[in-house]
């Protein structure tokens, strides 16, 4: 086909397409919303027997159809909400064991190692002790859990399905049954990665990064399975869990483009929904590349292909016998590629709801909105031109390093602009300090913490010293633990009252609060001091027996601050029980929302009831004015809702040039 006809075909394809999106879009309006007129109750419950005007019954769906395979959107931003933080406690509960070999390496874990070496086998915890291996496979399986069974799914799938539906007055999601199937396909991933403790030689040993050769022969013992072994369930999980980041993102991509309110122009968006639309991108583009790379992994593990494992190499004394022509270093690009937007996968949906939450209890304006908006598209488009910087220890040439330092250090530019707005939103705010607003201020912080440590690692003189130390696990979980993880904290204390027309309760959410603070800077602040003394991330025994782990700095070796660290850990542990409880407790018995817009906030979820019902809304909605109108001069109250009508006072002092603005 001549490249006129494949252009004139590809023109006549994305007609197509998009004709077909607008007409199906337009047909979930009309469904939604008409059907809504008739058969809800005031706050937007569907009727069990009511008849349209054709003699049909509306009948109330059944238990496993409403909650458990449901396609609305609010449903499965639920179900992805709580799957996803039982997975950040078991990725938790796996780490906290890793520290007490940490601080006490060798000596049997108290009261439970006994009994977990006879639920992970016999080879992980002998008389209560860690087995190096299965350190290993903590090491590895905390870090797979914790950001893509954990995080993503939290920040990205579970606010972004609940909350922007709401936000841009839209009745659901453009593909309801592809947003099911993205949920299923996760939990799928999800319960392989678990299953994988359980088959013989225990879970995945690569490191959650799979880094090849070793991904390849990890668990090739004598009496190897070639499916049913660790690495190979570990591969084969994260293809569910891309799988349904790709769903996901597809729909949300289009719903954005497709079902926002009339008037909500693009610079009406709550930059929540701008944060989870470039997020979308980033998983869109991001993780086909590294799907593809596990399939070919998968391949070299079951069917002795060599698309990563090279020629000559030997293991355990005896030569690999592999076909050969292969290249590591293909696996690390091909990872990096994901590895590296992943980290703004999970820190973008942080920001936009970090965002919400300051310019509601700030009670103005968010400053520089527009800056915001730009410098997260920027965010996005950098993000793909830096995963380098992961790889100087490759032995890179000067021209290909010097361009990745280059670009890693503009990408801290957005970064900056986005954190400096947050900080000038706070200056001259009437701020309400609710159990949201301590969270949010404090990923402030700790989140600048994290990305001005990452400037060292940008240089591949000092990472050369400082990779695979604990500084880099430091700086890492400054971004995601007390950054992205206090965010989701804050959004779900926020927006759980519109979920469930419940409050939770202020007292526990601070006793939440203070010791997960300080506990998360006494975990990885000493990190900064061990990874500067040299110590490997990836020791086994803490690194006892290293002469760099026995220098002292602030009065403790490097070894002995695994103690605190640990003891640290297992507070923050226990400081989550209060929020455990709070949470289900409140989902029953938490005291009922007097209105649906409990916090005064202005953006479009708050006029819809709480908890939402069908179609979400009791009237279409329509925005007349921006996101963010608190403190409005001549107003009767510090909040304006963008479906308010832009009043004829406001046209002629405070915004003489506005005018209300609707989108067909």
């Amino acid at each position: 086909m001549s490249l006129r006809r494949q252009l004139r075909f590809g023109t006549v394809f994305s007609i197509v397409i998009s004709d077909f999106a607008k007409s199906f879009s337009f047909s979930i309006f009309k469904r939604y919303f008409l059907r809504m007129d008739a058969t809800t109750h005031p706050h937007g419950t569907p009727e069990t027997d009511h008849h349209d005007e054709h003699g049909h019954e509306h009948h109330e769906l059944g238990f496993w159809r409403k909650y458990i395979f449901s396609t609305d959107h609010k449903v499965i931003g639920i179900q992805y909400g709580i799957s996803g933080l039982l997975f950040l406690f078991f990725g938790f509960c796996l780490m906290m064991m890793m520290r007490w070999q940490l601080a006490y390496p060798g000596q049997a874990l108290p009261v439970i190692g006994k009994a977990l070496g006879y639920i992970f086998g016999p080879g992980s915890m002998p008389d209560g002790k860690m087995t190096p291996e299965f350190y290993n496979s903590l090491g590895a399986m905390h870090g797979t859990i914790m950001i893509f069974a954990g995080v993503v799914p939290l920040a990205f799938a579970a606010f972004g399905n609940f909350v922007v539906p709401l936000q841009i007055g839209a009745p659901d999601m453009t593909f309801p049954k592809v947003n099911a199937a993205s949920y299923w396909a996760f939990v799928v991933g999800g319960v392989i990665m678990l299953v994988s403790f359980f088959v013989p030689g225990g879970a995945a040993k690569g490191g959650w990064t799979s880094y090849t050769p070793l991904g390849v022969i990890a668990d090739k013992g004598p009496n190897f399975n070639p499916f049913f072994n660790g690495q190979t369930l570990w591969l084969l999980g994260f293809i569910f869990l891309i799988t349904s980041s790709l769903l996901g993102a597809i729909n949300f991509i289009t719903t954005i483009i497709q079902l926002r309110a009339p008037g909500l122009t693009w610079m009406r968006l709550p930059f929540f929904v701008w944060a989870q639309f470039v997020t979308a991108f980033l998983l869109l583009l991001a993780f086909p590349p590294l799907e593809a790379a596990v399939v070919m992994q998968i391949m070299d593990r079951l069917a002795s292909t060599s698309f990563f494992m090279p020629t000559g190499l030997v293991v355990n004394g005896a030569a690999l016998q592999v076909s050969g022509g292969g290249s590591p270093l293909l696996w690390q690009h091909l990872f990096w590629f994901l590895g590296h937007p992943e980290v703004y996968v999970l820190i973008l949906p942080g920001m936009g709801i970090v965002a919400e939450i300051i310019a509601n209890n700030s009670r103005k304006p968010l400053w520089g909105y527009k800056s915001l908006v730009f410098a997260a598209l920027v965010l996005g488009f950098l993000s793909f031109v830096v995963w380098a910087h992961h790889m100087w220890l490759t032995g890179m040439g000067s021209a290909v390093s010097a361009f990745f330092q280059t670009t890693t250090l503009i990408i801290s530019i957005p970064s900056v602009i986005i954190l400096s707005a947050f900080f000038i939103s706070l200056w001259g705010g009437s701020i309400r300090f609710t159990v949201p607003m301590l969270f949010a201020t404090a990923f402030l912080p700790m989140f600048g913490i994290g990305g001005l440590t990452g400037i060292p690692l940008a240089f591949n003189s000092a990472d050369l010293y400082l990779h695979d130390t604990y500084y880099v696990i430091a700086h890492f979980h400054y971004i995601v633990a007390p950054g992205t993880i206090f965010a989701l904290f804050a959004g779900i204390y926020y927006w759980f009252p519109k979920a469930t027309g419940r409050m939770m309760n202020d007292f526990w959410g601070k006793v939440h609060f203070w010791p997960s603070l300080v506990c998360m800077n006494v975990i990885f602040l000493p990190m900064f001091l061990q990874g500067m003394l040299g110590m490997h991330r990836r020791w086994y025994d803490g690194g006892q027996g290293w002469n760099v782990s026995g220098e002292h700095i602030w009065g403790l070796s490097g070894f002995q601050w695994n103690t605190p660290i640990s003891i640290a850990a297992w507070v923050m542990g226990l400081a989550q029980i209060p929020f455990i409880i709070n949470f289900f407790h409140s989902i029953w018995k938490g005291r009922k929302v007097e209105n649906d817009n409990p916090w005064d906030a202005t953006t479009l979820e708050w006029t819809a009831p709480s908890p939402p019902g069908h179609g979400n809304f009791i009237k279409a909605p329509v925005a007349y004015r921006g996101p963010y109108e608190y403190s409005l001069p001549r107003r009767g109250k510090d909040y304006t809702m963008q479906n308010e009508p832009i009043e004829a006072s406001e046209l002629t002092t405070a915004h003489p040039t506005r005018e209300p603005v609707l989108r067909a």
